[in-house]
């Protein structure tokens, strides 16, 4: 860190403390060069994740709105509640890790699909006919005879 008062780029740590929030810890510092004391703040730098909707409009990732949409397909479903914010946390982690400051919807309901395929097949059919907007039965039923060959080859 480089100190404000006389630019050396050599300093210790003398106290670290977490602030009142806990988002980000104080440190007190002392300059190795001239031995005045600064104080610096080091916090978790959020990046803004926008999604790029099907009709090209853009908005903020909401990972309340994904929660909701996993939890309507399990709906009736034997699955927990605990597996479905593992779905949420994984989706958003791997969105995170990718360090893109903009996603198309489409490829998160494909990773939630993908999710959902592994965990309850029921669940995976309903999100997949709201997701891929299923016009028809022939639609339905070839989504069905997707899952079935998938299951078949593993």
């Amino acid at each position: 860190m480089k100190c404000p008062y006389c630019g050396n780029e050599d300093s210790k740590v003398i106290d670290s403390r977490h602030t009142e929030d806990g988002r980000a810890i104080r440190r007190r510092r002392e300059c190795e060069s001239c031995g005045r004391r600064f104080t610096t703040y080091e916090k978790v730098e959020e990046m803004i994740l926008m999604v790029i909707k099907k009709d090209g409009s853009r908005q903020a990732f909401d990972r309340n709105k994904l929660l909701n949409g996993i939890v309507r397909a399990c709906e009736k479903r034997p699955v927990s509640v605990s597996d479905m914010e593992r779905i949420v946390n994984d989706i958003e982690r791997g969105l995170n890790n990718m360090m893109e400051k903009e996603v198309e919807s489409t490829f998160i309901g494909e990773l939630v699909m993908e999710q959902l395929r592994d965990l309850d097949e029921v669940a995976y059919v309903r999100f997949a006919s709201v997701y891929r907007q299923f016009t028809d039965v022939n639609t339905f039923v070839q989504e069905v005879e997707r899952l079935l060959t998938t299951r078949k080859k593993a």
